[in-house]
């Protein structure tokens, strides 16, 4: 049987996980992390983007996350996320209309336009659609 390590993930709304995963591969600020029990202590920022647990047995669950922070301690991975959804619940469909609508946002600058707003809204959206293709590539779904 392969090491775990203790695994939990938290938004706003509550406890999303917790319980016993061989990996966590998160998307942070420097690009992909992979963290397996005896990585070192660690804190950093998570994009939005997949987080994927692969669990005892090698069963994989993928969450996708809004932004957040990782932090990694000798027996113990914690995400502070955030929003969170199970890549499952995402809907491809919805997922491309919000990459439109805040594109359109972008070109359509009104008086009382925000362009940091705008922005992120995109990169959340792209990010939602990134994941939601990644799963159905990798699972069939």
């Amino acid at each position: 049987m392969a090491m775990t390590v203790h695994c939990d993930i938290v938004s706003a709304e509550g406890e999303i996980f917790s319980g016993l995963v061989e990996m966590v591969i998160a998307h942070g600020a420097l690009g992909d992390l992979g963290i397996a029990l005896g990585h070192a202590p660690l804190i950093t920022n998570l994009k939005p983007g997949p987080i994927r647990l692969v669990k005892q047995g090698g069963e994989e669950e993928v969450y996708y996350i809004s932004g957040g922070f990782l932090e990694v301690q000798p027996n113990m991975v914690k995400v502070l996320a955030d929003t969170v959804q199970r890549a499952g619940d995402l809907d491809e469909a919805s997922a491309q209309e919000a990459v439109k609508a805040a594109e359109r946002a972008l070109h359509e600058r009104g008086a009382e336009f925000d362009y940091g707003s705008a922005s992120a809204r995109l990169a959340e959206a792209a990010a939602q659609l990134r994941t939601v293709q990644q799963i159905r590539k990798k699972f069939g779904h």
